[in-house]
């Protein structure tokens, strides 16, 4: 994969590099640690509990103004975009998604 995390300065360039994500994966997803959506949720959830740690074994310094809520919010949009609403209020969701956080 040749996109970089250290090139994201923008929305725009947050999204680029979502999408060379998902184009690696869906080209190279069998040397991905997790071979699944859950798998890899519960990977991301563990980087996020150990930020510090890995950001400063990767010699960076963790972004004190890194905007986690913006990441969260995008995360729990996804659930539903394109898909509309599954039988549930986009703000029920939100309120089942606080308590079990």
């Amino acid at each position: 994969m040749t996109a970089s995390p250290d090139h994201v300065g923008s929305g725009e360039d947050l999204a680029s590099f979502i999408r060379a994500l998902h184009r690696n994966q869906a080209e190279e997803g069998d040397s991905w640690g997790d071979q699944d959506l859950a798998g890899f949720l519960e990977a991301l959830a563990a980087r996020v509990d150990d930020a510090d740690g890995w950001y400063g074994n990767a010699g960076h310094e963790l972004p004190a103004d890194g905007d986690r809520r913006f990441f969260a919010r995008a995360l729990q949009a996804a659930t539903v975009y394109e898909q509309g609403l599954t039988g549930r209020p986009l703000a029920s969701f939100a309120i089942g998604l606080s308590e079990a956080v």
